[in-house]
């Protein structure tokens, strides 16, 4: 009964309170909707809304996406974060195209075995595209049921999700599956949210355990703290002296797989060496710049900057896949991270000092 409640309840609400006008809305194709879900994964609608417009612009279609190159994906991809999403959807894109006939496919184990795709991702988009009847639950979601039924432990253990998901499978009605699906995200997102929930516009409020308890600041339970290890890294701004930067191709697996960065060395290393030894550069200048954190979910990294301008090389051969000269302002076409983007734009057009 408290399941059917719910269902009812929070399908009443966002008839007037709801999301109703995102862009993947619009028009409701499988494409679209995978698209939105997977940005939407980690990252808050507002951030994702440009990001999406100007992807759909590039491929419009499954068929563009899967043609793609990886790094062309990246580059529209880049400031978004967590990578591996991009990857994952580019990855996702070329097997539809080759296993699926370029078609999204409609059944959910087709669309579960699919990179990026987990059990709520699944559901999210046969539901919303579809209007297929699957549960979902992600961040928002688990976040609603842990406080309505007062679920105690951190929702990441497995169980305290398998009971969350009973929950989830309970509450989920057999009509209105597309209105019922972003009704539940945009609950959490918008009302039941992690800091100063807004209870008292809560449709749930009068079923809510945690609220009658005076516990909706407790749950969700939140995952015990570790402290994050720091690591350190040195990263060079090597300029010619047209004022061109250097780029490498990063890894295509690990953090920042397969985007274009500042090469990196260890803060002890000498740079003169590295220069000569690692590209035939013979070094003029160094700058060094201050420092600044970039936090990872997994750990701290304390990145030093240092401006290199190099003279001509000593004859060494570059792979022109994973090393390239870009001229002032041609970095912005480039897949590049955050932190990346933010030392060229600080550093790597900014008069040398000689």
């Amino acid at each position: 009964m408290a399941q059917l409640i719910v269902s009812d309840q929070v399908l009443a609400w966002f008839k007037n309170h709801g999301r109703h006008d995102l862009p993947w809305q619009q028009e409701r194709t499988l494409y679209r909707v995978w698209l939105a879900e997977i940005m939407l994964q980690q990252t808050q609608v507002a951030t994702v809304i440009p990001y999406y417009q100007k992807f759909l612009k590039h491929f419009p279609d499954l068929s563009s996406l899967a043609l793609a190159s990886l790094d062309d994906v990246l580059t529209l991809w880049a400031g978004l974060g967590y990578y591996t999403r991009a990857r994952n959807l580019h990855k996702a894109a070329v097997v539809i195209q080759q296993q699926h006939g370029g078609c999204f496919p409609e059944n959910f184990d087709d669309v579960l075995a699919l990179p990026g795709i987990g059990r709520s991702t699944a559901g999210a988009i046969l539901a919303q595209a579809l209007g297929q009847r699957h549960a979902i639950l992600d961040g928002n979601v688990k976040r609603v049921l842990c406080r309505y039924f007062a679920i105690e432990g951190w929702p990441g253990k497995k169980a305290v999700e398998k009971q969350l998901w009973r929950e989830a499978e309970a509450c989920t009605p057999h009509e209105r599956l597309v209105d019922y699906t972003q009704a539940m995200m945009d609950l959490g997102a918008t009302i039941c949210k992690r800091s100063s929930p807004k209870c008292s516009a809560c449709p749930l409020q009068a079923g809510c355990e945690a609220y009658a308890t005076q516990r909706v600041a407790e749950l969700p339970t939140r995952k015990t703290k570790k402290v994050l290890p720091v690591k350190t890294t040195r990263m060079l701004i090597i300029t010619d002296e047209s004022g061109a930067v250097m780029l490498e191709k990063r890894p295509p697996t690990g953090i920042w797989g397969g985007l274009w960065s500042l090469p990196e060395i260890d803060p002890d290393e000498n740079i003169e060496n590295v220069c000569m030894q690692r590209w035939g550069y013979s070094v003029q200048v160094i700058e060094d710049n201050p420092g600044f954190r970039h936090t990872f979910s997994h750990y701290h990294l304390d990145i030093t900057p240092s401006r290199i301008i190099v003279g001509n090389s000593a004859n060494c051969v570059q792979d022109a896949d994973k090393v390239i000269w870009c001229a002032s302002g041609e970095t912005q076409s480039r897949a590049l991270s955050a932190p990346v983007a933010r030392i060229i734009d600080q550093y790597a057009q900014s008069s040398p000092k000689t």
